[in-house]
């Protein structure tokens, strides 16, 4: 059955005002409270990669992130001054910096274009949850505390998280034990302002990454136990010239930071009617620049889900799935952070020797152009149960499709004249049922495809695709799918609304497409 009670996402920060968007988007009536007064004004997160850009383009995103993003073109890493490693992006992999107010304002538009907005100073006190619902307390601007009932709760309130607290989660892992300062300032004397550096030395790591204004973020380990306070432009001054490529000069300080880094996350993100997301329910080092990333996602990853469940037309239990499936990618961004971070900090010969040589090799070999960069760009998380379908199918989509995976982001077509990713224009609020056929071959969509509509026409939405050109299906009761004829193999995809791939047929009656929405559909089971 449909809730009748809102949805409340607890902190408008990234994670929370994308779940916001997205949920409000889908008809789902939302209330977000921040404790803050207002949004921060400083630059925190910086990198913005291409699946984050994806989600918030579909949240109307394009122009802003054109006209506040800037490409980078390559990380270039430095061992006590010497190159040693260049990782170049194509258009495919290409981050963005975006500042976070910046990504905010995007994210507050589209909220108040579905009709939201955040209240600010308002704070959750107290949370019980039973079977029905959630209770929460609430002091509000005048400082009445309130008591309001919502269907769910998301914790996106960052790494002091409040709902975290009031759940009684462990927040498990570990900080590191250097203290680490942070400036945005101009700099005079750089070169290669697309690039992002990093530079390695028994003196410290010193990384230097362009804004979009022209001036320059510097993070670098401190010297000694310092606080937020002791950080000024002569002591950046003094580690940018004793860790850095030498002659640059820095001025006009705008904002200072002193952090200790940590590795932590919660066992288990969702408790009951209640789900953390982001910094809520996982933290690690800034290497690679996944923070926001891995936050939007996870919030991009619930909040489809919660839709589906809020008006009633996918089970309570497909929720599990979220845990599940989110939990496996934290650890892997944590895994790899950690993996960079103790990189950086290593200072005895033998271990800088075998780390550059390492480098190297794993360079010349395309290891980082292969696996590492199409991960850091968030399109190749698979979620767990992946499974390689049948190779007769690699003649319609030139690589496998993968239950688990983001369904190949083909370029196509719907009126023979502009072309677009298919992520961007598939539907992400409903399922699509996919028939792709070579070209010269007329995609009829027989029985199974239509039935399958008629069953659920709230969640599934019918297409084709011959060669490029691709088109709503509406599924006319009569007619077959093409036969597994030499040259005429069929492909029937199953995707999900944030365009996973969920489950394949090669076969008409699409047995395994409707075994899979079967069990989705079933009260009491989870996705598979």
């Amino acid at each position: 059955m449909p809730e009748n009670h809102p949805v409340l996402v607890v902190g408008a920060g990234p994670v929370g005002l994308t779940a916001a968007a997205i949920l409000l988007g889908r008809g789902v009536d939302v209330r977000v409270i921040d404790r803050a007064a207002a949004p921060s004004e400083f630059s925190k997160a910086l990198l913005v990669w291409p699946r984050t850009l994806e989600v918030l383009r579909r949240l109307g995103g394009g122009p802003h992130i054109a006209g506040h993003g800037q490409d980078v073109a390559d990380f270039r890493y430095y061992s006590d001054g010497r190159p040693i490693l260049r990782i170049p992006f194509g258009t495919a992999t290409r981050p963005k910096i975006i500042v976070q107010p910046d990504v905010e304002a995007m994210l507050h538009a589209a909220l108040a274009e579905r009709g939201g907005k955040p209240e600010w100073h308002t704070e959750l006190t107290v949370l019980t949850q039973d079977t029905d619902g959630v209770t929460a307390t609430i002091r509000e601007p005048d400082g009445v505390e309130r008591t309001h009932r919502f269907s769910h709760v998301i914790g996106a309130d960052g790494a002091g998280s409040t709902v975290r607290g009031l759940l009684g989660l462990d927040f498990d892992g570990a900080t590191y034990p250097q203290t680490f300062v942070l400036g945005d300032t101009a700099i005079t004397g750089t070169a290669e302002p697309a690039s992002v550096h990093y530079y390695c030395s028994p003196r410290g790591v010193l990384v230097l990454v362009p804004l979009p204004n022209g001036r320059h973020r510097v993070f670098t380990a401190a010297p000694h136990e310092l606080t937020s306070d002791d950080v000024t432009l002569g002591l950046l001054q003094d580690l940018v010239d004793a860790r850095g490529p030498g002659g640059l000069r820095l001025h006009d300080l705008s904002w200072g930071a002193a952090f200790r880094i940590h590795a932590r996350h919660v066992e288990h993100p969702r408790s009951g009617r209640v789900f953390l997301a982001g910094d809520a329910a996982h933290i690690h080092s800034p290497a690679g620049g996944q923070g926001l990333n891995t936050g939007v996602t996870d919030a991009h990853n619930l909040a489809w889900k919660l839709a589906a469940v809020w008006h009633g037309d996918l089970p309570e239990a497909i929720l599990d799935s979220y845990e599940t499936e989110r939990a496996a990618v934290a650890r892997s961004v944590v895994r790899q952070a950690e993996a960079q971070t103790r990189a950086w900090l290593i200072r005895k010969p033998w271990q800088v020797t075998a780390r550059d040589l390492a480098a190297g090799a794993a360079a010349r070999a395309g290891l980082f152009d292969r696996h590492y960069v199409p991960w850091l760009t968030g399109t190749r998380h698979e979620y767990p149960h992946g499974l390689t379908i049948a190779p007769e199918t690699r003649g319609l989509t030139r690589r496998p499709v993968r239950h688990g995976a983001l369904v190949p982001n083909f370029a196509v077509t719907t009126d023979g004249e502009v072309w677009r990713p298919i992520r961007d224009v598939l539907p992400d609020d409903r399922y699509s049922l996919l028939v792709t056929v070579p070209d010269g071959v007329e995609p009829v969509p027989g029985p199974a495809f239509a039935a399958l509509l008629r069953a659920y026409p709230r969640l599934i939405s019918g297409w084709t695709r011959t060669g490029s050109l691709l088109r709503p299906a509406a599924g006319p009761p009569g007619g077959d799918l093409p036969g597994r004829t030499p040259g005429r193999r069929i492909s029937v995809t199953l995707i999900r609304p944030d365009h996973y791939v969920a489950a394949h047929d090669s076969d008409p009656a699409l047995p395994t497409i409707t075994r899979h929405l079967a069990d989705l559909t079933r009260p009491g089971k989870e996705e598979k």
